[in-house]
């Protein structure tokens, strides 16, 4: 057989029944991307003769006597495709990993086509953009600025990788052939349980070892004897000893049973179909409250060591506080809004799948390559599971396709390393889709009952709030939720009495985890949502209500809690927001619509610290290259967060030079010794700020060698494009670099961060909705967004965090639903029955900011990644509320619930709907 491949002929022929997508990647094609398996994401998308398909659809052998076109033949890197660069000068994309199946689609679009984007692009998905910058790049749209150096910041600069994005070259974690390090490459996957709560009495392996092409097969007897934690914080005390790779009690469907090691994915497969596993069932519990219960099953009974609050309650965090008197405090209000909000389970759909690849090297040092946020935590876990010193273990991450939070986790790379010392051999771990769903971790459901009571005048008297947290089967990430949950939805407002009481508890249902706002887009949801229906009951505009109730500099940000902590008011925004959507609301209305449509508008604001609290650190080394050039080396990692771009900026703005004069390595533990991680919106703020003070060491370094060399005070130097002018003299820095290497001296700047003192950064979402008076249809006529996050660094990059925040989040409002059956099992486990947000779903997003410039900060920066998404589920609910008059009290609001309650209250004849935006009477 023969295939025509960008243009080349290949003799290799594929294997049965292998599709058109690992064929590709075989012949080394790594722009073709795996999101799904099922044709449901469009990132395999190629063209067979120039008609685009999902290769994960096609079986190879069709593609006989027909030409392929990949991302990397539709253009090369010196002559790119139209497409390609149109791409790039609009910046479509975040984290990439979609883009070329989204270039692929729409280099064969014809111009009707393009003027109906919604249908053409329907079989697409993007978790990180929101979509308009891809829109903006296939109408033609260019956001790329021309500056001058040491201009860099505040400026619209491209990713460093973007050439490579476009052109398929950008390496994530799978993209690697089995070459080198890696000859003999063999695949894992994994048994995992059926049974949601059971113990293993017996397992036999006898028969998969007997397979040929198996390598090892994996039980709970060949796995270290040690409770960890899958959550990674600075503080590993942070999360509950609860997890063994392997364990013989199982806690969730979907759990590690064994793990088979072999030659090939299909194989190892078939190995797991023949391992022979006797279970005892146990009992198993499912919500939360009832979890709680005396004589409810125990998921961990295991000792107060293991920081699991109440073992025997199935309670791992709780938390009690209050400030003044909440009692007192509702007796002088003169309304009170309770209700009991619900908060469904979200899935990150990041489209790589969780991975990691693992080898040993010629010095037995211990190698992962893999798809994480925090590649240095992870290597500080591996090192304590398995007893290993720091020097022989490296972890790094290539670009990372997508995290928002949910690559915060040691998820594959623990039994990853077992296998490789198991076998000897190299061994490559890529979850499914299904897996994905099923096997990784979700944001926290929630329950949270809210009380809140204000004056007549609008004055806030008391708050009190119960928050339940489903934490599922293990408790990782789960008192670090529960607590930031806790804490500034309830903080952003000045209330002299509040009262808290929070739980995180276990039950038999797969792990929660991370998730982009870690826990404030549950709880902003219930307080916004009570807050709203209390200034309703007062006859108060809903922003002049936020307005008159917030904190402003000055006042004490706490929850329930008046103990010492190290946030501080590095900059406020918050009034400009809420000034910015107010006069945004004031300019639009509604488009023309019949009666069958109501419409109603809706607010929500949200605060957020801008570093997790107990420590986040990051180190930073910058270095002048012989060729005059920099080098930037940090820890932390590249998901669609966009600090590589702004990292670069820093040190092209403190050095007087150009991006293009910058080269950076990070995420690898090889680099620098110690970042904390990119989560929490850290990658600017923390990581940012050791690369500022680094480039200002290695700027001081040069000036002084170079007064020195010139005979001259360093006030009489200046760093310049490429050159240092030491009183009028110009000194090429390549020169300066070839004499300091022959005095002995390095040109280079060191620079740390410890994440403290932390600042806040402000968020204001509105919508004008309109839903449908008998299909409960609801469509979103507007979506306004002010933010507040400092001086921003790059406007064009930070607009996209801000819209793919509150595209994901519109996606979590109104449909996302990882369900769970009656037995603990994930019922829709693929794209094809978990509804992400496509290009269809969603508006383009109106984004403000605000002007401030923040003293803590790097060059007065603030975080912008996770922040946008809280609000957004309170605004849209309160816009619901505000058009069919009924208050939503649970996530998702799907058109079928939406639809009861709007002939519902159309029966009501004596109830007429309150409008939050008309005059009270």
């Amino acid at each position: 057989m023969s295939y025509l491949v960008n243009g080349k002929e290949h003799g290799a022929e594929p294997r049965p029944g292998q599709c058109l997508r690992t064929f590709l990647r075989d012949l080394g094609c790594f722009g073709v991307k795996k999101g799904c398996d099922a044709g449901d994401c469009g990132a395999c998308t190629v063209h067979l003769d120039g008609r685009p398909v999902h290769s994960c659809l096609v079986p190879a052998f069709r593609a006989e006597g027909l030409e392929v076109t990949t991302v990397e033949g539709l253009g090369s890197p010196d002559h790119l495709h139209p497409v390609q660069q149109a791409f790039l000068d609009a910046q479509g994309f975040q984290c990439g990993f979609c883009t070329a199946g989204l270039i692929m689609t729409t280099a064969a679009l014809d111009q009707g086509q393009r003027r109906d984007l919604p249908a053409a692009l329907k079989g697409n998905l993007c978790r990180c953009t929101g979509y308009r910058a891809i829109a903006d790049a296939i109408e033609g749209v260019k956001h790329i600025e021309r500056v001058e150096p040491g201009q860099a910041c505040g400026r619209n600069l491209p990713a460093p990788a973007g050439p490579f994005v476009v052109t398929g070259r950008a390496r994530y974690t799978m993209d690697v052939a089995s070459v080198g390090d890696l000859a003999g490459l063999t695949h894992m996957k994994i048994l995992r349980s059926p049974h949601p709560s059971a113990r293993i009495l017996s397992i036999d392996t006898r028969a998969a070892l007997a397979l040929p092409g198996v390598v090892a097969v994996l039980t709970h007897e060949d796995a270290p004897d040690r409770y960890f934690s899958t959550a990674r914080h600075e503080m590993y005390t942070d999360d509950p000893d609860d997890t063994l790779v392997l364990d013989r009690t199982l806690r969730h469907i979907g759990q590690r049973v064994a793990a088979v090691v072999a030659e090939s994915e299909a194989v190892a497969e078939a190995g797991c179909r023949l391992i022979a596993v006797e279970y005892q069932l146990l009992p198993a519990v499912y919500d939360p409250e009832q979890a709680m219960a005396p004589g409810a099953p125990v998921v961990h009974d295991k000792p107060l060591s293991s920081r699991i609050a109440d073992p025997q309650a199935n309670i791992v965090a709780e938390l009690h506080g209050h400030i003044g008197d909440v009692e007192a405090g509702f007796a002088e209000a003169d309304a009170i809004h309770e209700g009991t909000y619900r908060i469904q389970r979200v899935q990150h759909a990041h489209l790589e799948t969780h991975g990691a690849i693992g080898w040993l090297d010629g010095d037995g040092r211990l190698n992962m390559r893999t798809s994480t946020q925090v590649p240095f935590l992870t290597r500080d876990a591996l090192c304590t599971l398995y007893d290993l010193p720091k020097d022989k273990v490296r972890v790094f991450a290539e670009r990372v396709g997508g995290g928002f939070g949910g690559k915060q986790e040691m998820i594959t790379e623990d039994i990853v390393a077992l296998a490789v010392f198991k076998s000897g051999r190299p061994v490559k771990l890529e979850y499914t889709r299904t897996e994905q769903f099923s096997a990784s971790t979700s944001r926290h459901p929630m329950t949270i009952s809210v009380k809140v009571g204000a004056t007549r005048e609008g004055r806030l008297t008391a708050i009190a709030m119960r928050l339940l947290s489903n934490t599922g089967a293990y408790g990782n990430h789960g008192p670090g939720v529960m607590y930031h949950g806790s804490g500034e939805c309830i903080a952003l407002y000045r209330c002299p009495n509040k009262k808290v009481d929070s739980f995180a508890v276990y039950t038999n249902e797969m792990p929660s985890g991370a998730f982009r706002g870690y826990g404030l887009s549950q709880s902003n949801f219930a307080v916004e949502s009570a807050l709203d229906e209390l200034a309703r009951q007062i006859g108060m505009d809903p922003i002049a209500f936020r307005r008159l109730n917030v904190v402003v500099p000055g006042d004490a940000m706490t929850s329930a809690d008046e103990g010492p902590h190290d946030v501080e008011y590095g900059s406020y925004g918050l009034d400009q927001c809420l000034d910015r959507v107010e006069a945004a609301l004031a300019d639009g209305g509604p488009s023309d619509l019949s009666d069958d449509w109501l419409v109603g508008r809706g607010v929500a604001a949200g605060m957020i610290d801008t570093i997790p609290p107990r420590g986040h650190r990051a180190e930073s080394r910058v270095t002048l290259l012989s060729d005059g050039s920099y080098e930037l080396k940090t820890g932390t990692a590249e998901f669609g967060n966009g600090t590589t771009t702004v990292h670069c900026q820093i040190v092209a703005s403190l050095l007087g030079t150009t991006l293009q004069h910058v080269r950076i390595k990070q995420s690898d533990t090889d680099h620098i010794s110690h970042d904390t991680g990119a989560f929490g919106s850290t990658g600017t703020v923390v990581a940012g700020s050791a690369t500022r003070e680094a480039a200002e060491d290695l700027a001081g370094a040069i000036l002084d060698f170079a007064a020195s060399l010139a005979g001259v005070r360093r006030s009489d130097c200046a760093l310049g494009e490429g050159i240092v002018v030491a009183k009028g003299r110009p000194i090429a820095l390549s020169q300066l670099a070839a004499s300091a290497r022959e005095a002995g001296v390095k040109l280079s700047g060191q620079g740390r961060s410890g994440g403290t003192p932390r600042s806040v950064a402000f968020n204001v979402q509105a919508f004008e909705v309109a839903i449908h008076r008998r299909y409960g249809e609801i469509r979103i006529l507007r979506s306004i967004h002010a933010a507040d996050a400092g001086t921003v660094m790059n406007p064009m990059q930070c607009r996209g965090q801000v819209e793919g925040g509150v595209a994901q989040a519109i996606g979590a409002a109104l449909y996302e639903d990882l369900m769970i059956d009656g037995e603990g099992r994930i019922s829709n486990p693929t794209f094809r029955g978990y509804h992400i947000p496509a290009f269809a779903d969603i508006p383009r997003t109106e984004v403000y900011f605000a002007d401030t410039y923040d003293r803590i900060g790097p060059l007065g920066a603030k975080s912008m990644s996770e922040s946008p998404y809280n609000p957004v589920a309170a605004a849209l609910g309160n816009a619901i509320r505000d058009a069919i008059g009924v208050r939503l009290y649970a996530t998702p609001f799907k058109a079928d619930r939406l639809y009861k309650l709007v002939a519902k209250n159309a029966q009501d004849a004596g109830r007429p709907a309150v409008r939050a935006y008309e005059p009270a009477e």
